[in-house]
């Protein structure tokens, strides 16, 4: 399992609570936030791995927790290993201000820096603070990327005149709840493939401010917390996983049909039939389908 990318969801806390939303950030996830101390506890074992190369910090979001962004850019920096950040601006209340809280960045150095910047984050009847960080950004120099998705809903479309990745909504989490009504579906046996993760030899995971290693949002092969990482990702075994094994054997439709879930007839896509089915399924697994958080509830 050559992991080469640590994505760390320092907090699922956020100032927006977007409808596309997989992790179901937004203000009320206020629960669990990761410390100094377990960022150098996650660098120091995906250093023991050898094939980690990049660290990102991300959310909910990350600046809310500005001291911890820097001092993990720090820690980061100093085991030789490359950072980005993902964020969505809230901060760049003007361009002075943005330069202010960028230049720390900079002067400590970061490979990527991410931005949400679309409809989902910023209305046209809103100020459009994506856009202020951006500009700063690129004034000192930052390498960015403008993360800007299109909403799959009639009628709507992603902002243009801009670098875009990210494509397309995942029906997974909040967009699972709020963004499938109206949309085509197809019948739920035919979600046999899981397209979207790379289950079988993962190339990233995310890690939770709770401790959970995620190989897909809500699928956790082991809390960092309780057992070393490096232990987790060397020893994983996904057509052992209950939840994995299934998936890579026939999509969603084989996790269905491996454990009788109650489903509808059609789904949007394989996600939305995957994100149903793993709610469903929480109860039976709760060490796996984890945390809470990653279905919704917040408490």
């Amino acid at each position: 399992m050559p992991v080469t990318g640590l994505h760390l969801l320092l907090t699922y806390e956020c100032p927006f609570e977007c409808d596309h939303c997989f992790v179901w950030s937004g203000p009320n996830a206020r629960r669990g936030t990761m410390s100094i101390a377990d960022l150098r506890t996650i660098v120091r074992e995906g250093k023991k791995l050898r094939s980690v190369t990049n660290v990102y910090f991300e959310g909910g979001e990350s600046f809310l927790y500005y001291p911890l962004v820097l001092a993990g850019l720090r820690i980061v920096r100093d085991a030789g290993l490359d950072a980005g950040i993902v964020t969505n601006g809230y901060w760049a209340t003007s361009h002075e201000d943005a330069l202010e809280w960028l230049r720390p960045i900079r002067e400590i150095g970061v490979q990527d820096f991410s931005v949400s910047h679309d409809a989902f984050h910023y209305g046209e009847d809103e100020e459009d603070r994506a856009a202020i960080a951006v500009r700063a950004a690129k004034a000192l120099g930052l390498p960015v990327t403008e993360i800007s998705l299109r909403d799959p809903r009639p009628g709507t479309h992603a902002r243009h005149g801009r670098v875009v990745t990210g494509g397309d909504v995942m029906f997974r989490g909040r967009a699972a709840k709020k963004l499938v009504r109206g949309m085509p579906r197809r019948p739920w046996s035919s979600f046999d493939r899981c397209l979207d993760e790379d289950l079988r030899d993962p190339k990233r995971v995310h890690i939770d401010p709770f401790g959970h290693v995620h190989v897909c949002n809500g699928i956790s092969i082991g809390n960092f917390r309780e057992r070393p990482l490096s232990r987790i990702l060397r020893g994983y075994d996904a057509e052992a996983n209950p939840i994995c094994g299934p998936l890579l054997r026939g999509g969603p439709t084989e996790l269905v049909r491996a454990y009788r879930v109650p489903h509808a007839r059609a789904y949007v896509d394989e996600c939305h039939l995957c994100d149903d089915a793993r709610g469903r399924l929480q109860a039976r697994f709760p060490g796996v389908l984890a945390p809470d958080q990653a279905y919704g509830a917040h408490g």
